[in-house]
């Protein structure tokens, strides 16, 4: 959520930069609503007071006190109106875009700052499905369309894959969690996923929990309405995560590329404001010497403004190179959601001038489409970095 007394003090620079993401007409309603609020509060504190006699009240003291609480039940009605009204509209605000994002609302507006390694072009480009073992008919008939299944040396090697980005990590200080996948709605809105992304969840409503789509929320939530006494905080979370790609009919429809389910390592850090631009830059250079340790070539990409999810301030992508499909395609991302989320998870941290919220960030640092890229670019050598985390030296499709 974004800082309400900030955005009282300089509405104009909120309202520009809302402008390049989307977002300005519940700021608006925001701010009108909180103006009516807090025109309320003094009548409302004023009338409370008059509401409290001392002594033993005469009759005339008695017929002007009912006639204060009816003002004040109507005031009380419309205060709390305006709360809600406000607080409605400022969950529908995104996290203003920092300046560095480029303009811009879809994929191809984004900017490409370098590229690494030469594209692989092979003679003859298979792609992932020809080459690793995996079935999408036999999960069709399971689960349903965009499930698969990822069998033998394939699978090793994507353990392999998880396992040699856990260490990565682990070498870097971060801190290994397994988390939950199933969290309450508080986790999904604390997170930004909710309202804006609701299409996307997959809820047992039964039991008012929903499936998540990356580790992000159920890290960010670990510390939940928490004061924290020491940062930086890094967690590196392993997970199964589930998205329904709604919106997706049509798109990217063949093998494992997009899928309801897959497999994730994701970065999480909660850092000082000052710290965490730096910190920014630090994960995306994790992410991208992994991928140099894997060999494979990749662009960097830093994402539109308009294209950001509604917690992110600023998101780089990273994208590997697909020889069958001929482009780079992401594969990790890395985001800034600045204070964000911690305001909405109510999470703050202790200074020695009292306490502040926190900046809290996400990245990738792998998912199963890094074992796609793989496949693609090495037609079934496996990388030599993954031999010693269980990986065959090459894959070896048995037949299904």
């Amino acid at each position: 959520m974004i800082d309400l007394k900030a955005a009282r003090a300089d509405p104009d620079a909120f309202r520009a930069a809302l402008a390049r993401k989307g977002g300005v007409e519940d700021f608006d309603r925001a701010l009108a609503a909180d103006a009516r609020w807090r025109a309320l509060v003094p009548r409302v504190d004023e009338l409370r007071s008059r509401t409290k006699l001392k002594g033993k009240p005469s009759e005339e003291e008695l017929a002007e006190l009912q006639r204060l609480k009816a003002e004040l039940k109507a005031a009380e009605a419309e205060l709390a109106a305006a709360e809600a009204e406000r607080d409605a509209a400022l969950a529908l605000v995104p996290n203003p875009p920092h300046p560095s994002a480029p303009d811009g609302e879809a994929e191809d507006d984004a900017v490409e700052l370098r590229r690494v390694g030469e594209p692989i072009v092979p003679a003859e480009p298979r792609e992932h499905t020809e080459i690793g073992r995996f079935d999408m008919e036999r999960a069709a008939r399971v689960s349903g369309a965009r499930f698969g299944y990822i069998i033998g040396d394939s699978a090793l090697v994507a353990m392999a894959l998880y396992r040699f980005a856990l260490e990565h990590l682990v070498q870097a200080g971060f801190t290994p969690v397994i988390p939950p996948v199933l969290v309450r709605e508080e986790a999904m809105f604390g997170t930004g996923f909710f309202p804006t992304d609701r299409a996307n969840i997959y809820a047992l409503e039964q039991d008012g929990l929903y499936l998540t789509g990356t580790s992000e929320v159920a890290l960010a939530a670990l510390h939940m309405t928490e004061v924290l006494e020491e940062l930086p905080l890094r967690y590196a979370g392993f997970s199964t995560c589930f998205r329904r790609e709604a919106g997706a009919a049509g798109k990217d429809t063949r093998g494992m590329f997009r899928v309801h389910q897959f497999n994730k390592v994701e970065m999480f850090c909660f850092v000082e404001p000052e710290a965490s631009w730096d910190e920014h830059e630090r994960m995306v250079d994790l992410e991208e010497r992994y991928l140099q340790a894997l060999g494979l070539p990749y662009r960097v990409m830093n994402v539109a403004a308009g294209d950001l999810g509604a917690s992110a301030a600023k998101k780089i992508d990273l994208e590997a190179w697909f020889p069958s499909q001929g482009r780079y395609r992401e594969v990790t991302s890395c985001s800034n959601t600045t204070d964000y989320q911690a305001r909405r998870l109510g999470i703050r941290y202790r200074t020695e001038h009292g306490l502040a919220v926190p900046h809290t960030l996400n990245g990738t640092m792998v998912t199963d489409r890094t074992l796609l890229a793989i496949l693609e670019n090495f037609q079934g050598e496996v990388p030599e970095v993954l031999h010693s985390y269980g990986a065959p030296p090459r894959i070896e499709r048995s037949p299904t």
